[in-house]
């Protein structure tokens, strides 16, 4: 993958040949799916795993609202459940989905259990966090409900979601 020799996607769980940049015609969502792994100066592997939501191109893509909120609630989780090796959570441009970066964890059978724990924990959450005019650049911007509802559309298709095109 991404010329690396060194890197085996199947020995940590991932699908052989879905790794790296895909064409989005052939994406499935939702899915989740390793992007790149980066070995540092210092032998940390960083691992960037694609969280798509929607299918690219068809015209039904995550509302501003939607990102937001769910962006928030994977920031959170995934601190909490993963503080040695949780980086970040970014928007993809084209509001299909998230790109969540990783150090010192790949495996699919982790990441995605613990994707997993998130969205259920978000299911029986009573607010969104980090909603509040101290925590956040747009605090008015957030519905839990919507949150919840794409929450349940992702856990929905969770036995399929390393099938990512």
């Amino acid at each position: 993958m991404n010329g690396n020799a060194w890197f085996d996607e199947v020995a940590l769980g991932w699908p052989a040949g879905l790794a790296g940049e895909l064409d989005h015609r052939r994406l499935k969502a939702p899915a989740v799916k390793l992007r790149s792994a980066r070995r540092g100066a210092a032998g940390d592997v960083v691992y960037a795993v694609d969280l798509r939501v929607r299918l690219p191109n068809c015209g039904e893509v995550l509302t501003s609202t939607e990102l937001h909120s769910v962006e928030h609630f994977l920031l959170e989780g995934f601190t909490r459940l993963l503080p040695e090796h949780f980086l970040s959570v970014g928007l993809m441009g084209c509001r299909t989905g998230f790109y969540l970066g990783f150090v010192g964890e790949g495996r699919a059978q982790v990441l995605c259990d613990t994707l997993e724990r998130v969205l259920r924990d978000m299911r029986q959450a009573e607010a969104v966090p980090y909603a509040s005019i101290g925590q956040c650049g747009n605090f008015r911007d957030h519905s839990l409900a919507d949150a919840q509802r794409v929450a349940r559309e992702i856990l929905a298709r969770r036995a399929h979601w390393l099938d990512a095109a």
